[in-house]
């Protein structure tokens, strides 16, 4: 059994360096598995695996939330929304990298995508930049950083994934994501303000902006504040599914671009192309999953790999360290769902095994994935933002980068010696366990 763990790794590993997309790896490596190592033919049931996912109720709502971000995305809202954060933040040290981080996490909510984020706030935020002294790496850097927070705080497809591949509470995710998505957003911003306290012209001092500027700025807000109430609160007050709260979620960012005079075809159709082709390539690689699950459990690789680990003797605090060092080290070279897709089933009966909280380690997990996309060499946002500045070298983006890399591995560390963090609004909203 030792030798099928080593020899799946490395036809993965194999598949994944030729080049071979994820889902192609994933479905590859299962039937490469059941020819094997198997005594059926394991191909036979490979039409029921692809139809279970792509019918499930909870899934249908990662193409609804991925609507909903497309359609708030192109509804022309995010320049005004940057501009009223702006107005309230510009006088900290740090003046706009603050609101870079608080755009990130404000649009990233609803928007449920990291690289989406990025994207967008790049796009409304590099050309301000150009005209202003600032620290050109501290830019690029808010601006990736910023962005892994679209799939920490709820709505997020990342843990609609986890909650289906998990058998955990989608609602009891969302809840646990609000307290450390809260504080990692402060850390960001602790992070800007102390190093452009020390050295003042890593960014200039903006002009002071009257309080009835920002006060009439704050409409601005009121799009993407409702629509997080409407989805959220139907959700934890029980009006609503996590998959119902999509539908309804689309249903008012629809209402609210045509009341801001922000739909057309041409709008609705490009958000609905956008959708099929997300949606696509998530389902795809969820299907291949499913199918490289049911081989790897017929197998008994998941049971041994937990026997293995017990019978190791080392401590639950250990084991999660390891677990913990093995994805920081996964991210610096896997895409993040394909990442998460195919070390859960492997990984989860461990934990799970060890007595650890499965929403703990979900929010865990989410924020494992974030720091894959800002570590080098092939973090996705680093990309995002090199070619929305289309200029200079990507090295600029991933220094800039380090150091919110290290400030969520501090986070990390937080939420594994203190994990009520994460446990305690759940618990408090749907009681304890």
């Amino acid at each position: 059994m030792g030798t099928l763990l080593w020899v799946a790794l490395g036809l993965l590993l194999l598949l994944m360096g030729l080049g071979t997309h994820v889902a192609a790896s994933m479905g590859i490596l299962g039937l490469l598995l059941g020819v094997i190592y198997s005594d059926r033919p394991v191909w036979n049931v490979i039409a029921q695996i692809a139809w279970n996912p792509s019918t499930d109720f909870v899934l249908v709502a990662v193409p609804l939330f991925i609507l909903l971000g497309d359609i708030f995305l192109r509804s022309g809202q995010t320049q005004y929304m940057y501009t009223a954060i702006a107005h309230w933040l510009n006088r900290l040290p740090g003046g706009l990298l603050h609101t870079n981080i608080v755009a990130c996490a404000i649009f990233g909510a609803p928007c449920g995508s990291s690289v989406a984020t990025a994207a967008t706030i790049g796009t409304v935020a590099i050309p301000a930049f150009r005209t202003r002294r600032y620290d050109e790496r501290m830019v690029f850097g808010s601006l990736a950083a910023g962005g892994t927070l679209g799939i920490l705080l709820p709505p997020s497809i990342n843990m609609i994934v986890y909650g289906v591949l998990t058998d955990t509470s989608i609602g009891r995710l969302y809840m646990g994501g609000w307290i450390p998505g809260i504080i990692l957003t402060l850390m960001f911003m602790a992070l800007i303000w102390i190093r452009c306290k020390l050295r003042p012209e890593l960014a200039e001092l903006e002009p002071a902006v009257s309080w009835g500027t920002r006060l009439r700025g704050l409409p601005h807000l009121l799009p993407v504040t409702i629509i997080l109430l409407v989805v959220i609160l139907s959700i934890e007050f029980g009006l609503a599914t996590p998959t119902e709260s999509a539908a309804l979620g689309v249903v008012v960012t629809l209402g609210l671009s045509l009341f801001y005079g922000r739909v057309n075809f041409r709008m609705i159709r490009e958000a609905s192309e956008s959708t099929l082709r997300t949606t696509s390539m998530v389902m795809l690689i969820v299907m291949a999953a499913y199918f490289l699950n049911f081989v790897i459990t017929s197998l008994g690789l998941p049971r041994f790999v937990v026997k293995w680990v017990l019978g190791l003797g080392v401590s639950k605090t250990a084991t999660m360290i390891a677990i913990i060092i093995l994805y920081l080290i996964l991210g610096c070279f896997l895409e993040t769902l394909s990442m998460m897709i195919t070390t859960i089933p492997i990984i989860f009966p461990v934990v799970n095994a060890l007595g650890f909280d499965r929403v703990w380690f979900g929010v865990l997990l989410v924020i494992l994935i974030e720091a894959a996309l800002i570590s080098p060499p092939v973090g996705m946002n680093f990309y995002v933002i090199q070619g929305i500045r289309r200029r200079g070298k990507i090295e600029d983006v991933i220094a800039g980068c380090i150091p919110f890399l290290g400030v969520m591995i501090v986070a990390i560390a937080l939420l594994t010696i203190f994990p009520e963090l994460v446990t305690w609004l759940p618990n408090v909203v749907y009681g304890t366990r």
